[in-house]
Formats: structure tokens, C-alpha cells, sequence
């Protein structure tokens, strides 16, 4: 007999919605930054399904460099602005949205200072160090104990994170998620979060992260593309989500050197 393949059905919440579903994008530097502009596009093709569309919140308190330009779309003029408030600001003018800019970290310590106390339905880490994701690991389970009604009610956690050739996607849940029964498919309503299913391989990692002072060290610490590439995959599993309304694949691991994309199934 044929073993069913595992699926996971999206939380219906997400899938018809009253109001636009709520993201947190933490991190807003070379993957962020692409990640934002798909967000974008996301948001623009789900009004244009007769949905409500997305409401961002952004997180970051970098300023603008001369290393940032290049891999990230950044203008000398900009130079020694806020990396946040100054992608929001270009897209609300773009595009007549109310996103939000929140020029702090996001983590235990930032919490209690955060809009809405840091609630979403759906969080985004782009962030440069272990440490950080372990935090905000910690910050994302005192939001989920606090949380209550549906509308701020967090569902997923999606972490992007990268070295110079080499990166992985992986989507969470933050609660667990019913699962209707199925004939064809073994639903599964728990994905691990990245800081348990892989917290040994994240702890023997080097966490010391340098700011590059130019555009040639930044781009010998990453490669021009693998932030581009990382991004537009998990805005790809973030639309699957939301719009076929289950996936078989919950992230994955790339090697933009070697051409090679390994996919993580839902187990």
C-alpha cells in the first residue's frame, strides 16, 4: 500500500480573511530587503484575488551604508538613514499602503516597546546571527502565551538565513494548527521552528558578525545573489500558503554555487 504524503492544510484564518493578514519582516538587510519586495508584489496579486492583502511591519534599527549599496537597492542619498523607515516610506508612497516601520530590534528585551506588543499572524526573520534567532525564539513564545484573539493570533514563523554560497528556508508554526482528515494525504499540523529541530547545528556556528565597511568585503562575506534567490523562495512558499492552502514542502537548503536546491518536506 502507497504511503500518503505528508501535507500541511494552512490555518483557515489566513485563507479568508476579514481583515489584511499582519506580517512582521525582522531584519531589513540583504534578504530582508528582497523579501520586503516581494511582500509586496504578495500583497498587490492578493487584492487582486479580492483578498485584503497584507499589513507589514517592519523591524530594523541599521542604518543606510555605502557597503549596503549594490546588493541592496539603496541610493547615495540615503546613505545615514534608517534602512526601515526608508523602504517603508518609498513603498507607502508606491503603493498607498499603511506599513509600518519599526526602527528597533525585535526580541525580549523590545517587546514591551513594540506595536501591538510585537503580534502578527505571521512573522519573517531575516536576521545575520545565531544569537538572535535564539531570542527572538524566546520573544515568539511569550507573544504566542500572550495572544489570544484570532485577528493578532500568531500562526507562523518563516527563518531565511545565509552564508556566502550556501542558505535555508525553514517555515514553523507557532501553535498547532487543526488539520482536517484527509483520505489522500497524512495532514500534519506541528512544523518545528528552526531553533529546536536544528539547535545543535546553530550553536556550533560562528556568531561573531562583522559589519562590512565596504561593497567588496560585504560581497566576499555574501554572494551578490544568494539573498535574491533565498527570498524569492520564501515568498514563494509564503503564497503557496495562502493561496493553494496547503504545502508539501516547508523550506529548503540552497547552494547558489553548486546550482543545487534541496527541498524540506513536511514530516
Amino acid at each position: 500500500m502507497k504511503a500518503l504524503t505528508n501535507i500541511h492544510f494552512t490555518e483557515p484564518v489566513l485563507l479568508d480573511p476579514t481583515n489584511p493578514i499582519t506580517v512582521n519582516l525582522i531584519g531589513a538587510g540583504g534578504t530582508g530587503h528582497r523579501m520586503l519586495t516581494e511582500l509586496v508584489r504578495a500583497h498587490s496579486c492578493l487584492q487582486g484575488l479580492g483578498k485584503p492583502g497584507l499589513q507589514v511591519n517592519v523591524f530594523d534599527d541599521d542604518i543606510i551604508t555605502d557597503a549596503n549599496r549594490g546588493r541592496q537597492m539603496f541610493a547615495k542619498s540615503e546613505i545615514g538613514y534608517l534602512k526601515s523607515v526608508t523602504l517603508i516610506n518609498r513603498i507607502n508612497r508606491h503603493e498607498g499602503t499603511n506599513w509600518k516601520a519599526v526602527p528597533e530590534k525585535f526580541g525580549t528585551k523590545t517587546l514591551h516597546l513594540l506595536p501591538n506588543a510585537g503580534k502578527a499572524n505571521i512573522y519573517i526573520t531575516c536576521v545575520d546571527t545565531v544569537s538572535a534567532r535564539f531570542d527572538i525564539a524566546d520573544a515568539l513564545r511569550k507573544v504566542c502565551r500572550d495572544s489570544r484573539s484570532d485577528r493578532a493570533k500568531p500562526f507562523y514563523w518563516m527563518d531565511l538565513g545565509n552564508s556566502r554560497f550556501t542558505g535555508q528556508l525553514v517555515l514553523a508554526t507557532l501553535c498547532e494548527i487543526k488539520q482536517p482528515e484527509s483520505e489522500r494525504f497524512r495532514p500534519v499540523g506541528v512544523l518545528p521552528k528552526v531553533t529546536d529541530e536544528f539547535k545543535d547545528l546553530l550553536e556550533q556556528v560562528d556568531d561573531r558578525e562583522e559589519p562590512s565597511c565596504s561593497q567588496a568585503e560585504a560581497l566576499r562575506k555574501q554572494d551578490l545573489y544568494i539573498n535574491t534567490v533565498l527570498a524569492v523562495y520564501g515568498a514563494e512558499l509564503l503564497w503557496q500558503l495562502l493561496t493553494d492552502g496547503m504545502i508539501e514542502n516547508r523550506g529548503l537548503f540552497l547552494d547558489i554555487k553548486k546550482f543545487k536546491i534541496t527541498p524540506l518536506k513536511v514530516a
